[in-house]
């Protein structure tokens, strides 16, 4: 078996089994058009999104490591840069769009074990990043009353899964 099968055999044992990308409710109409963007696409086709996710340091930071490229997916239905753009009303109210793992076998998929556009981070295939993340506070049971154990789930939050350029509708399970 595969890092990749493995891994969406984790995700496909979740509750959901899928993976996540939150959005404003605003942009669902664009998303419902033409899928699941990144940055790179959505300016090449010429198509403004109603209500970007990230500010502009953070649209920069992405631009500056390439990641706007991808399409930014996370292994919870909770994610630190959700709640900080609402929190400073960047975006409005969210949707965590739920997505099949079988996007996984893209070609190109990158993850990283923080934030992606953090200076210091750098995006790793999946064969490579993979064993570097804590996959066990994910997918098996743990004791989250536990100090420790709650660093290790804020830690495991702030994982992406970079899609190169697009999550097609077919992959979106909740739209």
């Amino acid at each position: 078996m595969s890092t990749v099968d493995d891994l969406i055999s984790l995700v496909k044992s979740k509750n959901p089994p899928c993976l996540f990308h939150f959005t404003d409710l605003r942009n669902l109409d664009s998303i419902k058009q033409h899928g699941l963007l990144s940055a790179y696409q959505l300016a090449q086709r010429g198509i403004i999104a109603p209500a970007p996710g990230g500010n502009d340091w953070s649209v920069d930071a992405d631009r500056l490591k390439g990641m706007h490229q991808f399409v930014h997916l996370c292994f919870w239905d909770e994610h630190p840069m959700e709640f900080v753009a609402r929190q400073n009303n960047h975006i409005g109210e969210t949707k965590f769009l739920r997505i099949d793992p079988e996007i996984l076998r893209t070609a190109g998929v990158k993850v990283t074990d923080d934030v992606s556009n953090k200076s210091d981070v750098e995006p790793m295939t999946l064969e490579q990043g993979v064993p570097t993340l804590d996959l066990e506070v994910i997918f098996k049971k743990t004791d989250w009353r536990n100090p420790e154990v709650q660093e290790r789930l804020k830690a495991s939050r702030k994982y992406e899964i970079l899609i190169p350029d697009a999550v097609p509708l077919s992959m979106i399970r909740n739209l």
